[in-house]
């Protein structure tokens, strides 16, 4: 009973052309789609000694899509959703000098310029983050969500964002032995464009579940892919601000235990599919696929508590919420986990792409 019901509210949007806006998202989620497949092919078919220079090139033109990607959704949303500015302008704000930073550092070998530019970026971020704080601050955040202050069990809240957050700390010191924490220019214009490709392709929901949640194109793999490259200690700090701005994207905030548990800790598990790249005897494929499961698995457990806890009131009369917050999470998280990948180990199943990343790393 209460599967069909969660599913009888599931949106498919790239089959939704009832609204204008309905029309655009899924335009843009069918041309991003061929864009990748365009990309892979040309990539593949070029001579060794031309893709260096095709993937700089490509990577420019990247950004500036992904760049006008997020602009567009974030239009469609202040104007279809009915974003307040206060939340709305930020954002575009940090998304536009992201995009700005990643061209300078592939364009510019001006560091002051590049500097300038990522302090901007911080900027733009921790002004998002006052004005989502002030947003929130003003009513009640649970009545907003149709809940009330004694459906949010706030120990239980507390007690798992600590746990969580230790077990994390630890799996990454152990996981990343030997790692570190300091960006080079390299890691941090990485980072920038995996961010940037994870936001964009987070826009393009292929479902979106009625309370939140929703399945994308692979939208995690581009962190995946960085925390293979980089570790698990990188992985982790790239996931965790991919996690912000999430929060800023689409923001259901009922507690400050709950936010964290949902947007920055979550995400910062994405980090670890990393963890298997030194099992040297094992094949690529196997590693990626392992260290995608762990990451995978986390970021399902952090949603999986925070549903228990948090909106464990809109469980079905007579169904647990730990019960009922399982079969929810795992209703996007688990397909969403299941497409990465497929596609994650599709890509190290290629010789072609393996060299390319060899060369990169070097």
């Amino acid at each position: 009973m209460f599967l069909s019901t969660l599913l009888s509210n599931v949106v498919w949007y790239p089959f939704l052309f009832d609204t204008p806006f309905s029309a655009l998202h899924a335009i843009a989620f069918w041309l991003t789609v061929l864009s990748v497949i365009a990309y892979m092919v040309c990539l593949f078919r070029q001579k060794t000694e031309k893709r260096s220079k095709f993937i700089r090139q490509s990577l420019r033109y990247g950004i500036a899509y992904i760049g006008g990607l997020c602009a567009l959704a974030l239009l469609l949303g202040f104007l279809e959703d009915g974003w307040e500015p206060l939340l709305f302008f930020p954002l575009l704000a940090v998304l536009l000098s992201l995009c700005a930073w990643g061209m300078a550092c592939l364009l510019s070998t001006d560091k002051k310029l590049q500097k300038a530019l990522l302090l901007l970026c911080i900027l733009s971020l921790l002004g998002a983050l006052v004005c989502v704080g002030i947003h929130f601050t003003f009513g009640d955040a649970a009545e907003n969500n149709w809940l009330t202050k004694t459906d949010v069990q706030s120990l239980a809240l507390y007690i798992s964002s600590l746990l969580s957050v230790g077990l994390l700390f630890l799996l990454t010191h152990v996981l990343g032995k030997g790692e570190n924490l300091e960006f080079d220019a390299k890691s941090i214009t990485t980072g920038a464009i995996c961010i940037a490709m994870s936001f964009a392709l987070s826009y393009l929901r292929i479902v979106r579940l009625p309370q939140g949640g929703s399945i994308t194109p692979a939208s995690l793999l581009p962190l995946m892919l960085y925390a293979y490259l980089f570790g698990c200690k990188k992985g982790v700090f790239i996931g965790f601000t991919y996690g912000i701005l999430q929060a800023l994207q689409d923001p259901t905030l009922l507690h400050p235990a709950q936010f964290l548990l949902d947007y920055p800790v979550a995400f910062a598990w994405i980090g670890l599919a990393g963890a298997f790249v030194k099992w040297e005897k094992c094949p690529p494929t196997l590693r990626f696929g392992l260290g995608g499961l762990v990451a995978g698995l986390g970021r399902f457990a952090m949603h999986w508590l925070s549903g228990a806890f948090a909106f464990g009131a809109f469980a079905p009369e007579g169904t647990p919420t730990l019960l009922y917050s399982f079969l929810y999470q795992a209703g996007y998280v688990l397909p969403d986990l299941v497409i990465v990948l497929v596609v994650g180990c599709c890509l190290y199943a290629s010789k072609s792409f393996q060299k390319e990343l060899t060369r990169f790393q070097r």
